[in-house]
């Protein structure tokens, strides 16, 4: 079912990627209501309207989805249970039931012919002991939820740094990863529409610092270029097998036994802010058009490729020499203050 333009887009969550949907809802003539736990953020300059409540508040979320004609989210720490049952909820929420368990995620993956790294469930030190043991240290340890930008996770060299890495993630339930020997990592991100209809965007090459991406870059070289193909088949079918609608992004690891599943995002994706200058469609103008029922735009490259640059933390004082180059596209969240790690902004290049 499509909704036309006029229509209000409810968004959960108000930063910078509600930001960017809001921004190209907008060029689309949608109106956006945004739904955050705070009183304002980054998508509050530019969408229509701001509710301040929590997600796990299931009567105001509710309410809230009353007010709009379609609801989508921008994270996938989401409360559940303040989605099910309410209609026009894109993606569904059975993909954030996936996602926001490692396990759960990584046993999905394997379902439909995906490999991830061979990992193991720790509930305790002492399963966390026997797993090590198991998998041959090295091997690095996530929480099972709530984890991102390599927030929650701490490497495991040997057996010996087991008990101090279980301390660090908090003594919380977790899956155990064998560290694999790996030659990059990349993204495959594609759009979904209602009707079965997929698209995707080339493979993203990405650089991590200090566990955040750094810089992506299309279109692939080398060993990514040649896994490309079959990573992109996975993230298909893990989008069919949930009758997925949006944005999807699944990160890999390029790998001598070819690509090697991380973890899947079920929203628009850092990744894949390129797109906005880089594409002829953006993954947040074609996220729009997959949750609205609108036709998937084109994702072909509109030079021969493009390179974006996260600013973390303090390198928002760049700004001034990223400006000064004619090529750079700037893109500044309008976050107050700075502090190590946070996202403040990006800058794509195309060429």
């Amino acid at each position: 079912m499509s909704i036309p333009p006029g229509s209000t887009i409810g968004i959960l969550g108000g930063g910078q990627l509600g930001r960017m949907l809001a921004i190209a809802a907008a060029n689309l003539g949608y109106r956006t209501h945004i739904y955050a736990p705070g009183i304002s953020g980054p998508a509050s300059e530019v969408s229509s309207r701001w509710t301040h409540g929590t997600y796990d508040d299931v009567t105001a979320v509710a309410a809230f989805a009353t007010q709009v004609d379609v609801v989508t989210y921008e994270f996938e720490n989401v409360d559940v249970a303040s989605l099910k049952g309410l209609p026009g909820v894109r993606p569904c929420v059975g993909a954030l039931e996936v996602a926001q368990d490692r396990i759960a995620e990584k046993s999905f993956v394997e379902s439909v012919g995906g490999r991830p790294a061979s990992f193991w469930a720790v509930e305790d030190l002492a399963s966390l002991n026997a797993a090590v043991k198991a998998v041959a240290a090295p091997a690095i340890l996530k929480t099972r939820r709530f984890g991102y930008d390599g927030k929650g996770q701490a490497r495991i060299p040997d057996l010996a740094r087991a008990e101090a890495a279980w301390s660090l993630i908090g003594k919380q339930p977790a899956v155990l990863e064998k560290m694999i020997a790996f030659d990059a990592e990349f993204s495959i991100l594609l759009a979904r529409g209602q009707d079965g209809s997929v698209v995707h965007w080339p493979a993203v090459t990405n650089q991590h610092k200090d566990g955040i991406l750094d810089i992506s870059s299309v279109p692939p070289s080398g060993i990514v270029a040649e896994q490309a193909g079959e990573a992109a088949m996975l993230a298909e079918r893990i989008a069919a097998a949930l009758d997925y609608v949006g944005v999807l992004a699944c990160e890999f690891f390029a790998s001598a036994d070819g690509p090697i599943f991380n973890e899947m995002a079920p929203r628009v994706h850092n990744s894949g802010h390129w797109t906005i200058e880089g594409s002829v469609t953006s993954q947040f103008e074609n996220h729009i058009r997959a949750i609205c029922g609108l036709p998937l735009g084109s994702t072909a490259l509109v030079g021969a490729g493009a390179e974006m640059r996260n600013l973390i933390g303090n390198a928002i004082d760049q700004w001034p020499q990223i400006l000064a180059d004619p090529q750079a596209h700037l893109h500044l969240y309008g976050k107050s203050g700075t502090k190590p790690g946070r996202k403040m902004g990006h800058v794509t290049k195309v060429r």
